[in-house]
């Protein structure tokens, strides 16, 4: 039964880390979609998400079977746990790339000089970095690597704050530069969240391997009990 346990906990982790894969493309698109002004590549994300929403229900079996057939305990439950909430937060990451392909599209229907960049580039160069470490964590089972895509959160949210206060900057200075700010916004919003699916993909990790779970510091499990 062991080894049967150990399959299909590895064909779990290739269609995950086969999600991951295609969700950063995804990422990867719209935002090269932006910088060079190519709508044309908009509709391949699109076709990427149907194949990570349907990696996302198979995944979702997989794991129903494998609780149904095995009822795992200890460490292959911990894995068990930590595969359904990653399963969840690839398909989000999806839905925030598609997200970001429509604010890019709306970017891309301004005129060329009203178009602004800031540091969405690098916030979006540092999601992607980010996810691609806590997939590789996952797949090492490396706590120490999650760790470092833990830390790096605060560095997104830094980027988010200073578009945000340049991109109000501007705007105030020049109406004209309202439609493409709005958006600009959005994008860096998408973006952080796809950081923040990153960081709870860590903090799985974290649990999987360490039985630790940190995702409310200072918190206990029970604490609300009663209410």
């Amino acid at each position: 039964m062991e080894r049967h346990v150990e399959e299909i906990e590895a064909e779990l982790v290739r269609r995950l880390l086969a999600m991951g894969g295609l969700v950063e493309e995804m990422i990867r698109v719209g935002v090269a979609a932006l910088v060079e002004g190519r709508s044309d590549r908009l509709p391949e994300i699109h076709r990427s998400e149907e194949q990570v929403n349907g990696l996302h229900l198979e995944v979702d079996e997989r794991i129903l079977s494998l609780i149904a057939r095995f009822q795992p305990a200890a460490s292959d439950l911990r894995f068990v746990m930590a595969a359904s909430r990653m399963n969840a937060d690839l398909e989000r990451v999806g839905d925030q790339a598609v997200n970001v392909a429509q604010n890019t599209q709306a970017m891309l229907a301004l005129a060329p000089g009203d178009r602004l960049l800031l540091d969405v580039p690098r916030m979006a160069e540092l999601a992607i970095a980010m996810l691609r470490d806590a997939l590789d964590a996952f797949a090492r089972r490396d706590a120490a690597l999650a760790d470092t895509v833990i830390r790096r959160d605060d560095e997104e949210d830094r980027l988010k704050k200073e578009s945000l206060y340049e991109l109000v900057r501007l705007m105030q200075a020049d109406v004209s530069n309202v439609p493409g700010g709005v958006a600009l916004l959005l994008i860096a919003r998408n973006l952080e969240r796809i950081g923040d699916h990153a960081t709870n993909i860590a903090e799985e990790v974290i649990f999987m391997v360490q039985g630790r779970d940190i995702r409310h510091p200072g918190q206990t499990a029970g604490a609300g009990e009663g209410l």
